[in-house]
């Protein structure tokens, strides 16, 4: 399947979806791995931190290790809570995460529900993740219940008018 070329002459609702999210599953799936990576550098060097504080409180800051568990959830949710609206593996590969009906920013609430969303859905088994191979706009499930598409920073850019934030009207991308 070929990019399709913008601006078209009349954009359309499928163009623009195409537009936006094309190549968004493989890269959605690259810049995860690029989050285990870095969740697991964070992970060994709060544990390696924590076990030293430990020990240099004779036992009484090892409990503090059971804290270790919240920081994937915490990772996600304070870079999708961001103004960068992306995990750093995600931006790495040129993914931004946006509200599905005006592509603005996701609010902390959005992004609490799609954090609590994905991992939900990963412990009931990835398989649900599969629906995105189905959907429009190649939302998976904790993005349709929380609102938000992620899409590709370049061609968000595009829709945007020069020298101005995106702006658009409450409809959310103009169709023909």
């Amino acid at each position: 399947m070929s990019v399709p070329h913008w601006p078209p002459s009349r954009p359309t609702g499928a163009l623009v979806d195409d537009w936006l999210t094309h190549g968004v599953l493989s890269r959605r799936v690259l810049g995860f791995l690029v989050d285990l990576l870095l969740i697991g550098v964070i992970m060994a060097g709060l544990w390696t931190g924590l076990f030293l504080f430990g020990l240099l409180t004779l036992g009484f800051g090892f409990p503090l290790l059971e804290l270790l568990p919240a920081v994937p959830p915490l990772y996600h949710f304070l870079f999708l809570a961001s103004p960068l609206s992306a995990t750093p593996g995600q931006a790495l590969l040129g993914l931004v995460v946006r509200r599905n009906r005006d592509f603005g920013r996701p609010d902390v609430l959005e992004a609490l529900v799609s954090v609590v969303g994905f991992y939900v859905t990963v412990v009931l088994g990835a398989v649900w993740l599969v629906v995105a191979l189905l959907t429009t706009r190649r939302r998976t499930l904790h993005d349709i219940v929380a609102g938000l598409v992620v899409v590709r920073t370049d061609a968000l850019a595009s829709l945007t008018p020069p020298g101005g934030p995106w702006n658009m009207h409450p409809g959310g991308v103009p169709h023909a």
